[in-house]
C-alpha cells in the first residue's frame, strides 16, 4: 500500500468528533436565534400582544429538543443506512422513525414550555393536540429528512476522503479472478478517485460499525461495506481471530494479552493500540497465541 492520506485528511480526521458536535450545536443555535428574531417581528407586525421573551422560549425549547435528538438520529442512520440497494427496505422504518422523532420533539418542547410558563406564573396552551401535532409533523418530517440527507452525504464525503475498501470483484469474462473471491488476500481501496491495494496481512484489526467493518491498516481505518460475520467467514482463520462481537484481530500484530478481573482481557497490539477481548473468545485466543509444546 503506497497511498498516503491527503494533508487535509491528516488534519481533519483526528478532530472529526468535536467538529461534528460543534457543527450541530452552532447551526442549531443560529437557526434558533434567527427564528426568534423572525417570529418576534411577525408578531409585532400582526399586532399580537405577547411577552418579548415568548418567541425566544418557543424557538429555543424546540432547538434544545432537536439537539437532544441528534445523537439518536445519527445512531439510527448508522444502524439502518440508506443506499441505492437498501432504501426500499428501510423506507417504512424511516417513516416510523420520523413519527417517533416528531413525537419526542413535540412532547419534550411542550413540557419545557409549560415548566417555563409555570415558573413565570402563567399557563402555556399548546392547542388541540391532533391538529397541532399534524402541523408540527409537517415541519419535523422536513427537518428529519434534511438531517438524514446531510448525515449520509457527510459520511460519503468522509469515506471518500479517508478511503473506502471493497473486495476485489470477479472478472466479467471467463478468465480466472485476480484474487480468490472466497478468501481474498488483498482488498481494493478507493480514495479521492484513486485506487490501491491493501494486503490482508497488513490489516491489524477489524471493527464492526453498523453496516460497515473498519479495516485498521497502519493506524488508519478503511470502511468496508459488510457485516463482521460475513467478512470473518472470508478471512484466513490461520491469521485472524474473532476476539469480541465487534472486533477481529490479526494474530501477527498481537504483542500481549492482559487478563482483567472481569474475566475479559485487553489485547495490546504492536503499534501500541489496544482491543477488548470478551471472555467468550479469551480461551480460544490464549490457546492460539500460546507457543506450541515441543
Amino acid at each position: 500500500m503506497s497511498e498516503a492520506p491527503t494533508p487535509f485528511a491528516e488534519r481533519y480526521l483526528p478532530h472529526r468528533r468535536w467538529i461534528e458536535i460543534g457543527f450541530w450545536v452552532i447551526s442549531t443555535c443560529l437557526a434558533a436565534a434567527g427564528n426568534t428574531i423572525t417570529v418576534g417581528m411577525e408578531m409585532r407586525r400582526a399586532g399580537l400582544v405577547h411577552h418579548p421573551l415568548e418567541p425566544a422560549l418557543w424557538e429555543w425549547s424546540s432547538a434544545l429538543l432537536m439537539l437532544v435528538l441528534i445523537p439518536a438520529v445519527v445512531w439510527f442512520t448508522r444502524r439502518y443506512p440508506l443506499h441505492l440497494d437498501t432504501w426500499r427496505r428501510w423506507l417504512p422504518l424511516y417513516v416510523l422513525a420520523s413519527l417517533a422523532y416528531c413525537l419526542v420533539h413535540v412532547v419534550g418542547m411542550v413540557l419545557v414550555r409549560k415548566a417555563a410558563y409555570q415558573l413565570a406564573g402563567e399557563y402555556y396552551d399548546f392547542g388541540p393536540w391532533v391538529r397541532q401535532f399534524f402541523y408540527e409533523y409537517v415541519k419535523d418530517v422536513r427537518t428529519f429528512l434534511g438531517m438524514v440527507v446531510l448525515i449520509e452525504g457527510y459520511r460519503l464525503l468522509v469515506r471518500r476522503m479517508q478511503g473506502e475498501a471493497s473486495l476485489l470483484a470477479a472478472p466479467d469474462d471467463d478468465a480466472p479472478p485476480v484474487e480468490p473471491i472466497d478468501r481474498p488476500e488483498r482488498f481494493l481501496v478507493r480514495k479521492l478517485g484513486r485506487e490501491f491495494l491493501v494486503a490482508a496481512h497488513d490489516i491489524e484489526s477489524l471493527q464492526a460499525a453498523g453496516n460497515y467493518v473498519n479495516l485498521r491498516v497502519r493506524g488508519r481505518d478503511y470502511p468496508l461495506r459488510s457485516t463482521i460475520a460475513a467478512i470473518e467467514a472470508r478471512l484466513d482463520p490461520a491469521r485472524f481471530q474473532r476476539v469480541h462481537r465487534s472486533h477481529i484481530v490479526n494474530l501477527d500484530h498481537v504483542a500481549s494479552i492482559e487478563p482483567l478481573d472481569t474475566g475479559d482481557a485487553r489485547l495490546h497490539l504492536r503499534d501500541g493500540s489496544t482491543l477488548p477481548c470478551s471472555r467468550r473468545y479469551r480461551s480460544a485466543l490464549r490457546d492460539r497465541a500460546a507457543p506450541p509444546t515441543p
